[in-house]
């Protein structure tokens, strides 16, 4: 793969790091985990994010407990003409499962799932009991 000088200007390591975040990988036989999340909170709620493509949404499931969120289900290998070999084969298939922990326990009834284009974006609420009250302060 060739790369653009100004890479090797704004950065002369940057190859490098690549090079042993590589190695490091091969070694271990870590892959990355998947499905890749990422996790947000606001105040009352976080928000999950996971790639998922090439799942069909029936063939994932979504769990809370207290704090933890699953995801689990499986990524199917595409059906095949006869005769079809493959030539490179670089995404994964097979069963997969993801617990994230989240910053506070979940109301089950306030979560809420949607998937579209392949990423699936989950909203969690905390219970109403577990909010913050705020506590007035009286006069005199």
């Amino acid at each position: 793969m060739a790369y653009p000088m100004a890479l090797y200007r704004a950065d002369p390591f940057a190859m490098m790091r690549r090079l042993s975040e590589d190695f490091d990988r091969l070694v271990s036989g870590a892959a990355p985990a998947f499905p890749a999340v990422h996790v947000w909170q606001g105040d009352a709620a976080a928000a999950i994010t996971a790639e998922l493509p090439g799942v069909d949404p029936a063939d994932i499931d979504i769990s809370v407990k207290d704090d933890v969120l699953t995801l689990s289900g499986e990524r199917r290998l595409p059906d095949l003409p006869d005769g079809a070999v493959w030539h490179r084969r670089e995404r994964g298939f097979g069963r997969f499962t993801r617990a994230v922990r989240l910053p506070f326990r979940v109301d089950p009834d306030k979560v809420e799932a949607r998937f579209t284009d392949g990423v699936l974006r989950i909203a969690v609420g905390r219970p109403d009991t577990d909010l913050p009250k705020r506590i007035p302060i009286k006069a005199g």
